[in-house]
């Protein structure tokens, strides 16, 4: 193609790769970042300027190195990068977020240099801007506790504080023999640790595929007792390292991890993050020559090294990205890790809970609470109820999410059965309920977790470029509005549980208007209903002539987007446009005690909880469109984050729902006495 770069993104690695691997030709992941990054991978032999493809030292890369010995051409090596999937590749055939190509070496074959060691060596790592994201970068990462894999059980604590950890890997794993090490060399470290440290416990960590049976390690239980412990239970590695005394390892990830953590570990390797001055190295490696910080250390092997891949937008991305993908795919399986029976949902959400609910183990579903709660405990799941749809007095045993549509919802009206991008789980209460704290008040209420504040600007930012609301329908261009001090109004469903729960004395949609003009009588006030009521399937209607001269322009059909730059102010009861009010700037007043109220942003007439204090906007935004609600991107159908549904809102690029969700959404709003049948 004319003008088309001729050695790709991967610096140093050919645009076109041959190999003779036949599990490449079914490694779709990796023939997809390749094509992205401007390569081409064929199966075959390689003419002048080409380049040859292996995995690492794999048992089969043999014949990759003899080829491109023979035809004279760049040999590659390939690796996974250092955040991989939730499950290991042997476990579920996950695909890796990220790879590592290296037309010099491989990261962990000592031997040689490697493209990681001379990005190390080299001056790039001095820029304040690179090491600064690095820092944050690392945060987030010890705050999500996100690691190359993510399949531990977030419950299990650590063992008590103070252990010397010593990190397991797999026999005849090739990262092993390439940092100049073998199996003799782990009992070498387990007896230093001993010595090093008389009177401390010592804890081996098993690697994770041997604890899963998938491959044998170098220690078993005959290596326990007095006081050293096998640990072979899924706890988080960054739990174990923060509780750790010392690390000591050969060349696992775990000792780069505990780098990040502030431990200087022992390393009996040589592995890629050993001879920068970070470690205590039982061997040397002169031409290593560069002292490093860990921030540098990690802005080489994770920012500048690696080819991150966005499965949901399928594009190459940045490492922040790929930590916002992980954030959104380890929150699913940690949540959904046990199963949940869902209790009285209807049958149109079912499929679209089922996709969000039900990666790991099917979501089972069962119409009556009690019986759902009953299934629940005997089977170890956890129980998701439709928020306000609890019976009166009812009181799970097994553990209870009552689940609510999230703030940034879909493309159309849940009322016609469109189904959510988002979902929010809260196991206190729930957001619109003031009477008892929610989640969502406990995430406003803490600190913003490290990089929330930049996130939730930078998702102002394109909330308020986009336009993007709830509902995001489709509206004709705004008409002419009157001159003078604009206050935009809302209407409500005037049953909605937001209304019976959280408001104040003014309960209904005309005793509103009648409330904002007698505070109000000069301004101009225009009134929007809502569109559910609008579109006859909820309570709300306000008869025209009893409008009078409460309002001055009522919009039936109007973009909350477009409307919100045109007023001066927003007063409501409890309705979400009074958050997408505060997301765009504009003063807001509250008759209730929507979950926004209450944190000294909104003009407050209603009561409002007395444990809700002070918040920024920042970190109201986080909570509500970040922290709160889970996210399901139906185009790659998996879990994502809120960046990507925002992607979605923006271009429209959603699967149609279909004709028999829209004939559905008639049925219910005409035969409402018969909902039974679609519930």
């Amino acid at each position: 193609m004319a003008g088309a770069r001729q050695d790709g993104l991967i610096p140093g690695v050919p645009r076109r790769l041959w190999h003779q691997n036949l599990s490449f030709l079914r490694d779709q992941r990796l023939h997809r970042i390749l094509a992205l990054a401007g390569h081409e991978l064929r199966l075959g032999f390689p003419g002048p300027g080409d380049g040859v493809l292996v995995w690492g030292h794999s048992p089969t890369a043999w014949r990759g190195e003899k080829l491109a010995a023979i035809r004279g051409v760049t040999l590659v090596r390939v690796e996974d990068a250092f955040l991989r999937s939730v499950h290991p590749g042997r476990q579920r055939g996950e695909p890796p977020i990220g790879l590592l190509f290296d037309p010099v070496g491989v990261h962990f074959d000592s031997s040689r240099p490697s493209r990681i060691e001379e990005i190390l060596q080299s001056d790039n790592l001095t820029d304040s801007n690179i090491r600064d994201l690095a820092r944050r970068l690392i945060a987030r990462l010890k705050h999500l506790d996100v690691s190359k894999y993510n399949n531990h059980d977030s419950d299990l604590p650590a063992p008590p504080p103070g252990y010397v950890l010593v990190v397991d890997q797999t026999r005849g794993d090739a990262a092993i023999a390439q940092a100049n090490a073998s199996a003799a060399t782990f009992r070498i470290m387990l007896d230093a640790a001993l010595a090093d440290h008389p009177d401390a416990s010592i804890v081996i960590r098993a690697h994770p595929e041997t604890a899963s049976g998938l491959r044998p390690g170098h220690f078993s239980p005959a290596d326990a007792g007095g006081r050293v412990v096998l640990s072979t239970d899924p706890i988080s590695p960054h739990r174990m390292l923060a509780a750790a005394s010392a690390v000591y390892t050969v060349s696992s990830q775990l000792g780069f991890e505990a780098i990040l953590h502030g431990h200087r570990p022992r390393v009996f390797g040589q592995p890629f993050y050993a001879g920068w001055g970070l470690t205590q190295d039982e061997t040397h490696l002169p031409r290593r020559t560069a002292r490093l910080t860990a921030d540098q250390l990690f802005a080489g092997a994770m920012i500048h090294a690696p080819l991150w891949y966005d499965p949901c937008r399928d594009l190459l991305c940045d490492l922040e990205a790929v930590i916002d993908q992980l954030e959104a795919e380890t929150r699913a399986f940690r949540d959904d890790r046990r199963g949940h029976v869902a209790a009285g949902m209807r049958l149109w959400k079912r499929p679209r809970l089922q996709a969000f609910f039900g990666g790991v183990r099917a979501l089972r579903f069962q119409d009556d609470p009690v019986a759902a709660d009953a299934l629940a405990t005997r089977t170890g799941r956890g129980l998701l109820v439709w928020a306000g749809k609890e019976p009166a007095g009812f009181a799970p045993k097994a553990p209870c999410l009552r689940i609510e549509d999230g703030f940034l919802r879909s493309r159309g009206l849940g009322a016609e059965l469109v189904p959510p991008l988002s979902l929010v789980t809260d196991d206190r209460g729930i957001y619109y309920d003031p009477g008892r704290p929610s989640q969502l008040d406990a995430l406003i209420a803490a600190h913003l977790p490290p990089g929330g504040r930049e996130r939730a600007d930078a998702l102002l930012v394109r909330l308020r470029a986009g336009g993007l609301t709830k509902y995001n329908l489709p509206a004709p261009p705004l008409s002419q509005l009157p001159d003078g001090h604009r206050i935009l109004v809302p209407g409500q469903v005037e049953n909605d549980a937001s209304i019976l729960k959280g408001g104040g004395e003014i309960r209904t949609n005309l005793a509103l208007l009648r409330t904002v003009r007698a505070a109000n009588p000069g301004a101009v006030v225009i009134y929007k209903p809502h569109p559910d009521v609008v579109a006859g399937l909820r309570p709300g209607l306000i008869p025209p002539a009893a409008l009078g001269d409460l309002a001055d322009v009522v919009l039936t059909v109007a973009d909350p987007a477009a409307l919100l730059p045109v007023v001066q102010e927003v007063w409501t009861m409890t309705s979400l446009l009074g958050f997408e009010a505060l997301v765009r700037g504009l003063p807001v007043t509250c008759l209730g005690a929507p979950f926004y109220a209450g944190w000294g942003l909104t003009q407050d007439l209603g009561p409002v909880p007395a444990w809700r204090s002070q918040a920024d906007l920042a970190t109201l935004t986080h909570a509500a469109l970040i922290g709160y609600p889970r996210y399901w991107d139906p185009v790659s159908r998996r879990p994502c984050p809120p960046e990507v549904a925002l992607d979605r809102l923006t271009t429209g690029h959603i699967p149609d729902p279909g004709p028999v969700n829209r004939l559905l959404a008639r049925a219910q709003g005409r035969f409402a006495s018969l909902a039974h049948l679609w519930r």
